[in-house]
């Protein structure tokens, strides 16, 4: 009987088996093993010294605008201020078409539907109008108008904010909440200034 290559012949004469390929078992799971202990610590580190620390800095609300604007403002000047029958801001002036444009405070930050969290939307707007106070309309309802921002925003698929035509549909339907708020034609355009998918 002929014996191949490594194999030595069994006392009876059979051949042995083949004993098992060195490198396999325990060593080949090593990089599967790291890979689910790297992987996640390096995301964590990403999102919690990069992400996290650039949206609180974008987000942020400029501290000397708001200085600027407590201090321009006397502390017991503040009746009319707010309410639609109120004085009209002097600041607010209209353009040649007599439109008022006026920005939203601060951005607004939204989960992307469908993402599990993993994909937002970070948007600022100006709101136009025809009325002199609007201004103190924003001010009065920014809450409400935020919260509806965003629920409007939240909504919205990662599909439906890749359409074609995305930003009209979305500036429709903000125009329709805005005004659901402030009253039927305060509202009459709003400009989305930033419009960010991450």
């Amino acid at each position: 009987m002929a014996v191949k290559g490594n194999e030595t012949p069994a006392p009876n004469g059979t051949p042995a088996p083949a004993a098992p390929a060195a490198g396999g078992g325990m060593k080949a799971m090593v990089p599967l093993l790291a890979n689910l202990i790297i992987m996640p610590a390096v995301a964590y580190g990403l999102t919690a010294l990069v992400l996290v620390p650039q949206l609180r800095k974008g987000l942020a609300p400029d501290a000397s605008a708001a200085g600027e604007h407590a201090s321009a403002e006397p502390a017991g000047d503040k009746k009319g201020h707010g309410d639609a029958g109120g004085k009209a801001d002097p600041s607010a002036k209209p353009d040649e078409k007599g439109k008022i444009t006026v920005p939203m405070s601060g951005k607004v930050l939204v989960n992307v539907a469908g993402t599990s969290g993993s994909r937002f939307l970070v948007t600022s707007m100006s709101i136009v109008s025809k009325n002199p106070n609007l201004k103190a309309l924003l001010e009065k309802n920014d809450p409400q108008l935020r919260d509806v921002a965003a629920s409007t925003l939240s909504a919205k698929t990662i599909s439906d904010l890749e359409k074609a035509g995305a930003r009209n549909l979305i500036r429709s339907e903000l125009i329709s909440v805005f005004n659901n708020v402030l009253g039927q034609g305060m509202v009459t355009d709003i400009y989305l200034t930033d419009f960010a998918i991450q």
